[in-house]
């Protein structure tokens, strides 16, 4: 079993920054890929962001140049830093960890392993 943490959302201005982590209670980066996900009210659950085991990364159009995925092998913490926010920004935003990961969940199973997830607002 793996457990995930997340912290760091909060309320920013548009425009602004914030520095998500999502740390994992043992080592999971040779065998998972990660993920962040997020999740406004009344939409899917979107990657955003993902780390694959051999380091590569890839995202979402919306949120390339802005947004950046790192990991810390020896924090067993993968990072979301954030900049130049927007209002459509807003969500709750979950990391996953799998060996797959999906584009997006349209229902209400997942798979892998998931944080609690962490809100992000940015007013306008």
């Amino acid at each position: 079993q793996v457990q995930l943490a997340e912290s760091g959302g909060g309320l920013v201005q548009s425009g602004g920054s914030l520095r998500l982590s999502c740390t994992a209670s043992k080592s999971i980066f040779s065998t998972y890929a990660v993920g962040w996900y997020r999740q406004a009210p009344g939409k899917e659950r979107e990657l955003v962001a993902a780390i694959t085991t051999d380091g590569g990364t890839n995202y979402l159009d919306s949120v390339k140049g802005r947004f950046t995925i790192s990991r810390d092998y020896n924090k067993n913490t993968v990072y979301l830093r954030m900049h130049i926010l927007k209002p459509e920004d807003t969500a709750v935003y979950y990391c996953n960890a799998d060996i797959f990961l999906r584009e997006h969940y349209s229902g209400s199973t997942y798979y892998g392993y998931w944080g609690q997830g962490t809100q992000v607002t940015v007013s306008s």
